[in-house]
C-alpha cells in the first residue's frame, strides 16, 4: 500500500512494509482461503484449515460463520494460532458454515478494516467475501463507483466486487456475482458465504488455486489440499477456471458462465508458494519441485562435492538435483524457525547480523568442500549474497549457486508481492553480472523450457500457447493491466491507508 488517501489512490506509488532484509528478498503470496458447509464445527475446521495455510499469509486472519439466523465474525492481525487459540473466541463463532482468510499485505500499513472476509448486508441477506488474487482494473472501477456515490469502508480491491454485486440489477446472488465478475479483470479465487450457500469461483484463466474437498457430509473449498489433510478431509478435485461452485442444502453443483479461456495457472505456485505436501492443478508439489531440481542438474552440472539447499523452499529441488547429479545431499545450512516479529526492527548493534538470524552454516558439512547451493529464486539478490558470504566464511572452497526457476525479470500483477522491476536483480544484470553481485564461482538458472518439461510439457514452453502464467520470467502478461496504462511495472495489489 502506498502512502496515499483512498480518493487519490495512485497505482504507481508504493511504500513497502518494514520487514527484515531476508523477508523482503522473497516473494510472498497475498492470502489463503478456506470455506466449509455442512458441519456443526465449521469454525474449528476453518481455523485448522487456515493454520495449514499460514504460509500464504501471516499479517492477519478472519473467520465468518452463519448459524442459520445470524452471521458471526472474528478478525484480527497476527497468526492463526494467536487469533483463534482462545476457547472464548471459538465459542462465539457458531454455525454450520464458515469461510476464513489469511492475509499478506503487500505494501503499506495494515489495518483492521482491510482484514477479510469482508461482510455487508444486502437486500437478499448477508454476504461475506474473501479473495485471493489481484484485480487489474480495480482502481478504474473504484473511481467510477465512488463517482456515482458508493461509500467504501476498506481500502482493498476486494470491496469493489461487493459494490458491483450490490449494484447489479439481477435478483439472485449467483446472477449478481456473474454480473459483477463480468466487469472485473485480474486473477482471483473467491469464497462467498450467504444465508443460503457457500460459493467459490476462479477467474477464467485459473491463475490462483482453489480446490474442493469432502468431510463426511460437509463440502470444503480451499486454496490448497494441505488444508484438507489437517482435518481429515479428502481431496475431490480442483475448481475449474471460470467455474462457480455452489454448495447449499441440496449438495454441490457448478456452473461455467464465462467465456472459456486458455488455462494460465501461476507456475510459481509449483516452484515456491504452495506447501510441498499439497496437490494443486492435479500435480503433487513436492514431486514437481524434485523434477525441477533434476532438470536443473541436467542443464547446469558443475564439478562439486555436495548439494546444499537454501532452506526451506530449496530442499525438494536440491534433492532432485542431488539425485540426478549423483552428488551427496547435505544440510549445509540450518534454518532457525523461531525468528518472529521481535527481529523485524533489531537494535542497531545487531542489525548487521542480517540473514544469520534465520540461517546458519553447518561448518562440519561444508568446510573445504565445493558446494552447490540450490534455491528457488533470486529476487533482489541481497539474501543470496549474505548466504554466500556465510558459506564462504564457514570454509567452503567453492560456492556455486543453482536456481530452480528462470531469472525473475518482471513484477507480478496477479496477487504476488514483488518489487518494482528496477529492484529485481535479473532485470538489472545478466547472469554473469548477477554471479559477481552475489559473489559465487558460478550461477545458473533453470531455463523456461526446462521448467515446462519439469511440469510435464515434454517439448518445453510453446511460445504461442503457454500452459502457465509465467509473466514474472517472460513479461508475457495474459490478463490486461488496465490500472497501469502509462505506469510501467508497478504493483497494483491493494489500495492504501492514509498516512
Amino acid at each position: 500500500m502506498a502512502r496515499e488517501s483512498v480518493t487519490s489512490y495512485n497505482p504507481a506509488v508504493q511504500s513497502p512494509l518494514k520487514r527484515p532484509d531476508h523477508d523482503l528478498d522473497k516473494f510472498h503470496e497475498e492470502c489463503a482461503l478456506f470455506g466449509i458447509y455442512g458441519t456443526s464445527d465449521a469454525a474449528a475446521h476453518t481455523a485448522l484449515g487456515l493454520h495449514a495455510l499460514q504460509h500464504r499469509g501471516q499479517e492477519a486472519s478472519g473467520i465468518v460463520t452463519f448459524d442459520g439466523r445470524l452471521f458471526h465474525n472474528h478478525r484480527a492481525a497476527g497468526l492463526v494460532g494467536d487469533i483463534f487459540g482462545a476457547q472464548s473466541v471459538m465459542e462465539k463463532l457458531v454455525g454450520y458454515s464458515a469461510i476464513g482468510h489469511n492475509r499478506y499485505a503487500t505494501t503499506g500499513g495494515s489495518s483492521d478494516r482491510n482484514i477479510q472476509p469482508i461482510f455487508a448486508d444486502f437486500d437478499f441477506g448477508g454476504l461475506a467475501l474473501a479473495h485471493n488474487g489481484n484485480l487489474t482494473n480495480a482502481y478504474l472501477l473504484r473511481k467510477e463507483l465512488v463517482r456515482i456515490g458508493c461509500l467504501f469502508q476498506s481500502t482493498t480491491d476486494t470491496e469493489v466486487i461487493n459494490h458491483l454485486i450490490a449494484r447489479s440489477n439481477y435478483s439472485t446472488v449467483q446472477d449478481r456475482l456473474i454480473d459483477a465478475l463480468g466487469k472485473v479483470k485480474g486473477a482471483y479465487s473467491l469464497l462467498l458465504l450467504t444465508n443460503e450457500a457457500l460459493l467459490g469461483v476462479r477467474d477464467p484463466m485459473g491463475v490462483r488455486p482453489l480446490v474442493i474437498g469432502r468431510l463426511e457430509d460437509a463440502w470444503i473449498l480451499t486454496s490448497e489440499s494441505c488444508a484438507l489433510d489437517i482435518i481429515g478431509a479428502r481431496y475431490v478435485r480442483d475448481v475449474e477456471p471460470g467455474e462457480i461452485v455452489i454448495v447449499d442444502g441440496s449438495g454441490l453443483r457448478s456452473i461455467k458462465p464465462f467465456v472459456k479461456q486458455k488455462r494460465r495457472f501461476c507456475v510459481f505456485e509449483h516452484i515456491y508458494f504452495a506447501r510441498p505436501d499439497s496437490k494443486v492443478e492435479g500435480i503433487g508439489v513436492y514431486d514437481a519441485r524434485k523434477r525441477i531440481g533434476k532438470e536443473l542438474a541436467k542443464e547446469s552440472a558443475v564439478p562439486a562435492d555436495l548439494v546444499v539447499p537454501v532452506p526451506d523452499s530449496g530442499v525438494p529441488a536440491a534433492i532432485g538435483y542431488a539425485q540426478e547429479s549423483g552428488l551427496p545431499f547435505e544440510l549445509g545450512i540450518i534454518r532457525n524457525h523461531y525468528v518472529g516479529r521481535t527481529f523485524i526492527e533489531p537494535a542497531d548493534h545487531i542489525r548487521h547480523l542480517g540473514v544469520r538470524l534465520k540461517h546458519n552454516a553447518n561448518r562440519a558439512m561444508i568446510e573445504g568442500k565445493r558446494v552447490i547451493l540450490v534455491d528457488d529464486s533470486i529476487v533482489r539478490g541481497t539474501t543470496s549474497m549474505k548466504i554466500v558470504e556465510m558459506v564462504r566464511s564457514a570454509g567452503a572452497r567453492e560456492v556455486h549457486m543453482r536456481i530452480a526457476a528462470p531469472p525473475t525479470t518482471h513484477p507480478c500483477f496477479y496477487g504476488i508481492d514483488t518489487p518494482e522491476r528496477e529492484k529485481l536483480l535479473a532485470s538489472r544484470y545478466d547472469v554473469a553480472g548477477m554471479a559477481k553481485f552475489i559473489g559465487v564461482d558460478s550461477l545458473a538458472f533453470l531455463s523456461i523450457d526446462g521448467l515446462y518439461r519439469a511440469m510435464g510439457k515434454s517439448t518445453g514452453r510453446d511460445a504461442d500457447d503457454p500452459q502457465f502464467c509465467d509473466a514474472c520470467f517472460t513479461g508475457d502478461y495474459p490478463i490486461s493491466l488496465d490500472d497501469v496504462i502509462g505506469v510501467e511495472d508497478r504493483q497494483l495489489s491493494l489500495l492504501v491507508e492514509s498516512a
